[in-house]
């Protein structure tokens, strides 16, 4: 048994070779071998493929054919790839369900299998492929807690349905069962609709969650720019991830590590790229995590000043009229940098796996003649606050809405008051709703779900109702990607912990303000301290399993609502 070959004195194989490398050492070797490697295989780098596959879902059901690719590359390159699984949830089925508890859980239970896998087996080097929401920010905080070289691969975005002429998308089946709930369209209609809105592999195709932290993995310099854009089904897929398998590779031979690439202003540029798209306010929740895991100091202010600065210029779905095989057409995430980058909105200094710059990407943007999809800096469709950071007596550590500049600026309602998003969905769906009211939704939080659920369900409901101007929404959980309105979560404490959402009674009022960043309810501090002495957190949920783990684990949301306690730098 020998070393790889060395690259400026070091050996390539420099972690495997502890576990199959010399006599002591025959056994490991003896057990590769019954898989159908042989000694020289097991001399090169062993590259690991964290995969994410699964058949629930479109979204990352055409990943072990990428996997596929990546090891032709890998090979190609002088490695040998081993093939692992995760696990996957896919927000899209699960939404609506006791079930979508388990979406943001399975965030920490990827980073961590990936860890668990990638240390007890020496991997040199690892290329992670992922495609539905938490599978993207999962694989990333895997690899900036290994830090070892390594890349992730999106899957690629879903191809639009069609009905009639018009986009159809996975949020449009929701609000399509809001509209029929309300009488406005027929049964049969909604079939049609559910009929076409998925059409082939591939995650949500809108701005939703998944496209938007597929455009923030290219920022962040772990997937190469480009790769992302491409859709799930188109041939050039296939190319970019042989491609990715030789990138990892030049990788380990580099010893290229996440802690080069993730840095302050790497997440500042995520940030900017995220709000000047009216991304996902799932993106925030996903970058806290990614600073907590390199133990870099990033918080709700520093994503509000950043917010305030950076204009929208992307017009995308669900609070515009594109989605993400538009903006590949138009120029991609490329084009979108080289605006940020000529602004002085984002860095374009920070490295990427490609070996060059940010600004060195992004200044190969080729942009599509007449596209509208993207726009100028002097034009841009609003000002700022794509997404926008709020705090007050009913938030106070902090709560996210995103914003086009559609949406009301103020709102102030009567609170209707629900303890779990299943009571809140009956209330609308029986429209029991009305113009003006506050909808609350509580006890949804890291802790308290546990697990900080989607209410995709619950909003899109409402928008087929047509009270998605109308209504304001309110809650400790989560809003998909494909939430549009005033709606506003990730509010921190959680009522679980005895924050004032907890306080709450039918019929207070509460105050928004989004211009001056303020959430209210509007009750003196007398009258709160009154009821916090009154108030006893109710039993929780779950007392065992996974389930139980995470909320006696988990960070609050202006934390990332993550598991991993790292040291922040000096």
């Amino acid at each position: 048994m020998v070393d790889s070959p060395a690259v400026n004195g070091r050996a390539l194989n420099r972690n495997s070779r502890t576990l199959v490398g010399g006599v002591s050492r025959a056994g490991a070797r003896a057990m590769f071998k019954a898989t159908g490697l042989g000694d020289e295989d097991l001399e090169k780098p062993l590259i690991a493929i964290a995969n994410t596959w699964t058949e629930v879902g479109p979204c990352n059901i055409h990943l072990r054919r990428l996997a596929t690719k990546v090891k032709e590359g890998i090979r190609a390159a002088g490695g040998t790839p081993l093939e692992f699984n995760t696990v996957t949830i896919n927000d899209g089925i699960t939404m609506g369900t006791e079930g979508m508890k388990a979406s943001l859980i399975s965030r920490e239970m990827i980073a961590d299998s990936i860890e668990l896998v990638t240390r007890a087996n020496y991997f040199d080097g690892i290329v992670a492929l992922c495609s539905c929401d938490k599978t993207i920010p999962g694989t990333i905080m895997g690899l900036i807690r290994l830090n070892i070289p390594g890349l992730v691969l999106y899957g690629g975005t879903i191809l639009p349905g069609n009905l009639d002429g018009e986009s159809q998308d996975i949020v449009s089946v929701y609000e399509a069962i809001g509209a029929y709930s309300a009488g406005k369209i027929p049964a049969e209609r909604l079939k049609q609709v559910e009929d076409v809105a998925c059409p082939g592999p591939g995650a949500c195709g809108g701005q939703y969650t998944a496209n938007t932290m597929a455009n923030l993995s290219q920022i962040l310099g772990l997937c190469p720019m480009g790769f992302a854009d491409i859709p799930a089904v188109d041939e050039e897929k296939d190319e970019v991830a042989r491609q990715a398998g030789e990138i990892v590779m030049r990788l380990v031979a580099e010893d290229l590590r996440p802690e080069q690439l993730v840095t302050r202003k790497s997440l500042e540029n995520c940030i900017a790229a995220s709000t000047s798209t009216v991304g996902s306010t799932n993106s925030i929740l996903h970058t806290l995590a990614f600073a907590r895991e390199a133990g870099i100091e990033f918080t709700l202010d520093d994503i509000e000043a950043i917010s305030r600065r950076t204009p929208v210029i992307a017009d995308m779905r669900p609070t515009g009229r594109y989605v993400a095989l538009d903006m590949y057409r138009a120029g991609g995430l490329r084009l979108l940098a080289q605006r940020l980058i000529d602004g002085g909105l984002i860095d374009g200094g920070t490295p990427t796996v490609t070996g060059r710059t940010l600004g060195a990407e992004a200044a190969e943007a080729q942009e599509a003649p007449g596209q509208e999809v993207i726009v100028s800096l002097d034009k841009p469709l609003k000002a700022s606050g794509g997404l926008t950071v709020l705090r007050g007596n009913l938030a106070p550590d902090g709560a996210a809405v995103k914003l086009k500049g559609i949406e009301p600026m103020r709102h102030r309602g009567p609170a209707r008051v629900f303890d779990s998003e299943e009571d809140a969905f009956v209330a609308i769906d029986n429209q029991q709703i009305r113009p003006g009211d506050v909808v609350v939704i509580r006890y949804e939080g890291p802790v308290g779900g546990p697990g900080m659920r989607e209410m995709l369900q619950t909003t899109a409901a409402l928008v087929g109702q047509g009270l998605g101007q109308d209504v304001m929404m309110v809650t400790d959980g989560r809003f998909s990607g494909g939430t549009r309105g005033l709606m506003i979560g990730h509010v921190a404490p959680e009522a679980m912990l005895g924050g004032p959402l907890g306080l709450l009674q039918e019929g207070d009022i509460i105050s928004v303000d989004v211009e001056a960043r303020s959430i209210d309810v509007e009750l003196d501090d007398a009258e709160l301290t009154r009821r916090r002495a009154a108030w006893r957190a109710p039993a929780p949920h779950y007392t065992t399993g996974v389930m139980a783990k995470y909320a006696r684990t988990a960070s609050q949301a202006d934390d990332g609502a993550a598991t991993n306690i790292v040291p922040v730098k000096a």
